[in-house]
């Protein structure tokens, strides 16, 4: 059978490859005579992993020693009340607001700080990012927050803010839920990144948080033990019991990872340079044709969320019905901006891109 492709946004396609090895180890895993999801997760089999998974991800991100790797469940939007309560101390939080999920992270957050509009995209409808010289950051910020990819509205962060640059010693906290693992991370810049599993590294349930460890410690007292990071990392992330399907999973991809090769490049390096040819490919039949058109600043176009409208917008069904009849699957945008989305996380190969846009290619011709 040949897969379609599918263009969804999250919870994402997975490598075929570790959806044939999870299948296989499905009723055995490596002779153990348990699934993965009927280990206890404090047995050997499950600790091995554990610690794979975590190495892995380690070695694929380049993460410092400095830096605690921790495994926990309530995706972003609970990462967008833990960690205030993890790293505000109550005090004031300062939040650059580029599209719908940090909009999200800033009202929460509201609740157990002071939240502060740093800056906003949002008089360009949030296609582009405010220049860094002009952010209003506070030299009394417990942290700088931004959402580094915006999965609704295509909006990406090409290179972080060096925020000691701009005269603020506040560590930055960044959203990297939909693009992690497609691109590297400058450590220096970053003191907490986190991330849902359910774009580019496996099935929803897992949220991975990767914080410096003088960054631990600072809970309110408030915080649930279990989202208290500093627990969380003195625990190896088994405080409670651990989405142990989602980090098998997420190993999984972090091995498919490693393997992945372009040219001389390997891992995050290879992925990197797929995702920019798969976007390239993508955003150019857009800009050079005359039905579709994607409204995002260049400078800060996402490689992994690609919106785009139809300038006659009575086609958008036909397009959609066009798409699912030819194997091209979740192509509808998300409900708050209309038009298309075509998500193309790590697992989608640049034939599937190629796909969409010999679609497009000859639905415009038709439409004409």
């Amino acid at each position: 059978m040949t897969r379609p492709y599918n263009f969804s946004a999250g919870p994402a396609a997975i490598p075929e490859e570790v959806l044939q090895q999870a299948a296989a180890e499905m009723l055995d895993w490596q002779g153990s005579g348990m699934g993965v999801m009927e280990m206890s997760h404090r047995g050997k089999e499950f600790i091995s992993i554990y610690e794979a998974a975590e190495a892995d991800l380690r070695s694929l991100l380049a993460v410092p020693a400095n830096f605690k790797i921790l495994f926990m469940q309530g995706g972003g939007l609970a990462e967008n009340a833990i960690v205030p309560l993890n790293l505000s101390q109550g005090g004031a939080v300062d939040f650059v607001v580029t599209g719908s999920w940090s909009q999200k992270s800033f009202k929460e957050a509201g609740k157990y700080a002071s939240n502060r509009l740093a800056a906003s995209g949002e008089a360009s409808n949030f296609t582009s990012v405010p220049d860094a010289a002009s952010w209003k950051l506070g030299s009394d910020a417990a942290y700088v927050h931004l959402c580094s990819n915006e999965t609704i509205h295509g909006v990406e962060f090409q290179q972080l803010p060096d925020l000691k640059a701009l005269g603020c010693n506040a560590p930055l906290v960044i959203d990297f839920s939909s693009h992690v693992a497609s691109r590297p991370v400058d450590w220096s810049r970053v003191g907490l990144a986190f991330g849902g599993a359910q774009k580019n590294i496996g099935p929803a349930g897992l949220t991975i948080v990767i914080v410096r460890e003088d960054l631990l410690g600072r809970a309110l007292p408030v915080c649930p033990t279990a989202f208290d990071y500093k627990t969380v990392a003195d625990n190896q992330s088994m405080f409670n019991t651990p989405p142990t399907w989602g980090i098998y999973m997420a190993g999984l991809t972090f091995q498919w990872l490693q393997r992945q090769t372009e040219g001389s490049l390997t891992g995050v390096a290879a992925m990197e340079a797929r995702n920019i040819a798969k976007a390239e490919l993508l955003y150019g039949y857009i800009d050079a044709s005359q039905l579709y058109v994607n409204k995002v600043d260049k400078a800060y176009r996402s490689r992994m969320n690609v919106p785009f409208l139809l300038r006659d917008e009575s086609r958008n069904d036909a397009f959609l019905a066009g798409a699912k009849a030819r194997g091209l699957l979740q192509l509808k945008g998300h409900k708050s901006v209309g038009g298309m989305r075509a998500s193309i996380y790590n697992a989608m190969p640049l034939a599937g891109v190629q796909a969409l846009v010999d679609y497009m290619r000859e639905f415009e011709r038709t439409s004409a």
